[in-house]
């Protein structure tokens, strides 16, 4: 998994997530998206266009990064989910969890 964060303007930033998400990268990208919050944004935008697997790991850092986000005052957008993930978003019902954005 890799995580590329946007340059941040301090009210919007961009993460865009490639490779797995999955068991075997969830703890780092947990880590990331935990450090990425705490710089402090009023939106986070997770771009998961080129993730190529998704499993429950990387549906629960989805989560997770969903709840330290409200307490932190920031909302999580989902950019253009690539079509495994919205299968699993749309299977799990997560995808009426999440708001998701236009590029």
């Amino acid at each position: 998994m890799t995580v590329t964060p946007s340059a941040p303007p301090s009210d919007r930033i961009v993460v865009k997530l490639s490779g797995g998400l999955d068991s075997a990268a969830a703890p780092a990208l947990r880590e990331q998206l935990i450090d990425v919050l705490h710089r402090g944004t009023g939106v986070l935008v997770l771009d998961l266009s080129r993730v190529l697997s998704c499993d429950t790991a990387g549906l629960a850092v989805l989560i997770g990064t969903q709840r330290r986000a409200r307490l932190l005052g920031t909302t999580i957008s989902l950019l253009a989910p690539s079509p495994v993930v919205a299968k699993v978003l749309r299977s799990t019902g997560l995808d009426r969890s999440f708001s998701f954005c236009a590029a």
